[in-house]
Parts: C-alpha cells; structure tokens; sequence
C-alpha cells in the first residue's frame, strides 16, 4: 500500500496528517528586515497528488486570495488524500501597495517565473516561491482577475495541447477556456514546462471581493479535487456548456478609436451579434457620439469598468463562439431575460 510522504521545503518540512501555517522569508526590504508571505501546508494521511493554489501574483488581484484562504482554512480537509500547499498572496509588496507590480522597480512578478536566485529583485523572490512551494507540486491553480478598470468573466486560460493541463482545465468545470501556451515568465508557463500541469483561473476585477465569482471558483476547486480523488466531494462539475478558444475561433481586444467617456451598453459574459453596438463614445458635452459595435458574434469575456478612455485603450475582449454553444447561451440569456 501506497503510503503519505513528507513535504519538505529550505527550512521545514510537514508530515503526513500535519498542518503548517508560516512566513516564508523571500526578499528583505530597504531597512533589512524580511519580507514574508503567507503559506498554508496541509499533508493529508492519505496518499494522493501535491496540488498548490496561488494567487496575488499580482498585489492588486484579492478575489483569488479569499478563494485561497477558503480552501485553506473553512473547507473540511481532514480526509485529504495527498498534499495541498496554498500561497494566498505571492506578492505581499504589491499588495501592502495595492498596486499590481512590486513595487521595486515596478517589476511584474508573473513574468519572472521560475526565477533565478542571482538575478532581479523580483526573479529571486520568484525563484524562492518556485522551488520551494510549485516544484515539488503534481499539478496548480493560479488565480487572477483582469487588470484596474477591466472586469472578466470566470474563465481558465490553458495550454489544451498538453493532455495533462487540458484535463485539469476541463475539470475545473468553467463554461470558457482560452487555449494558449502563456507568455514567458508567467507561472503557469512556467510550471507546465517543467511537468508540473498548472492553469490560470481569471475573475472579476481587482482591488475588490467579488462574492459570486468566489463562490464560483470555489465550486471549480471543488470540481478539481474530485477528478484528482483528493477529496471523496460530489462529482467533477460540468458547467452545461463549454467552448474552448483557441486560433480556430475569432477573438480579439476591441481598442478605442477615439479618446472619451464610455457608455457601455452589456456586462461581461453576454453575448452579442455581429453589427450590434457594445458601447458608444462620447465627449463631455455628448455632442460627439462614436458608435463601437460587434465586427462579429461573440461572446463578451472582459470589458471595460472604468468609463475613461484614450484612443487605442482597450474597450471588451470578444471571442467567437461555434454555432452549437451559441445557441445553448441564446437559450440561457433569453431564458434570464423572461
């Protein structure tokens, strides 16, 4: 029989049927004194897969954070088969700053995965999260929200060519998935291409709790965990409808043409047709009105919360959607509506 193993990490280790809640030291700051972050370690009595759940890789992103620390520390865990290490906020900098990047040098700590120890402030502190809390790891979730001012629809982004990430995508249970390989540096990137099978969860809008998003992810987390038989939880979750975009489908950010206010006619998640208006531009005086509509059906994923703009900023994120699940979201949007 299979038995639980030790997680160790530079530092520490914890047992089979312990639980840790530590500081973990990875940069100093100006005066010298340490600067932490928060990880919860729970290593189950049961054997079963290493998972970690990240988030506030960039400071300014909080709902992933409460999804994390739910996980941590309201969910019952003490049936766990295998490990689960939870890092709520990667970037304490940036989120003492409430700003998305460190605030040293204004680094983006998700481009500077998997990190060097002799390198910039941001890819060394990177390189401690690593190795010691994503490497030993089976497989991920890394949560994000869209940038200030945006908002997204729940969705999990993916590299569907890699059987192992297009498993946990799937099981995550999320109506959309953008199929892409991720830049460098991204966590998620990073993680696969060493083996370690990770997918970003994107929700929401920063700097705020998003109640309904959180109890969304939450109920994706779940999902996951019973497709990876850590926790004995009802079944892997299917969302009625699923569409996976990838460069078959047309997608593309919308930018404003001209600089001004923003009348933004649909909230993320709708779907709009081809020729319909999305939102309309206008100047203070409302004597210069600039229709943007649709240049072809789709479905609205992101779009834009603050209503300032100048030309080239980005209005929605429209993606294509195949003819049957386009008409499985008429369906369900009708059906709100009545």
């Amino acid at each position: 029989m299979t038995t639980a193993e030790t997680f160790t990490y530079n530092g520490g280790k914890v047992d089979p049927g312990e639980r840790q809640n530590l500081r973990y030291g990875i940069s100093e700051t100006y005066l010298g004194d340490p600067v932490r972050i928060p990880v919860t370690i729970i290593n189950g009595e049961r054997p079963g897969p290493t998972v970690f759940l990240s988030a506030a890789a960039h400071g300014d992103e909080l709902n992933g954070i409460e999804v994390v620390r739910e996980v941590a520390h309201e969910w019952d865990l003490s049936d766990l088969a295998g490990t689960l290490v939870c890092l709520p906020v990667m970037n304490v900098p940036g989120f003492l700053a409430q700003q998305r990047y460190l605030p040293i040098y204004d680094r983006d700590l998700n481009r500077s995965f998997p990190g060097r120890e002799d390198s910039t402030s941001a890819k060394r502190m990177a390189a401690r999260i690593f190795d010691n809390f994503v490497a030993p790891c089976d497989f991920g979730i890394d949560f994000h929200t869209s940038t200030r001012g945006r908002t997204n629809m729940l969705h999990v982004r993916a590299d569907m060519s890699d059987d192992a990430v297009a498993r946990l995508a799937k099981a995550y249970g999320s109506n959309v998935i953008i199929d892409s390989e991720g830049s460098d540096g991204v966590l998620r990137t990073e993680a696969t291409r060493v083996g370690i099978p990770t997918v970003t969860v994107e929700m929401g809008e920063a700097h705020r709790f998003q109640r309904g998003l959180i109890d969304d992810a939450l109920e994706g987390v779940q999902s996951v965990f019973s497709e990876y038989e850590l926790l004995e939880t009802s079944a892997v979750r299917w969302p009625g409808w699923r569409t996976v975009i990838d460069d078959a489908n047309e997608k593309t950010w919308i930018r404003a043409d001209a600089g001004g206010i923003v009348d933004m006619h649909h909230e993320r998640g709708s779907l709009v047709r081809e020729g319909e208006r999305i939102c309309t531009l206008t100047n203070p005086f409302k004597d210069d009105n600039v229709s943007v509509e649709a240049p072809f059906t789709g479905l609205l994923v992101g779009v834009l919360e603050n209503p300032v703009v100048y030309p080239g900023n980005p209005l929605c994120h429209l993606v294509e959607l195949e003819p049957k699940v386009r008409r499985v979201v008429e369906r369900e949007q009708t059906n709100r509506t009545e």
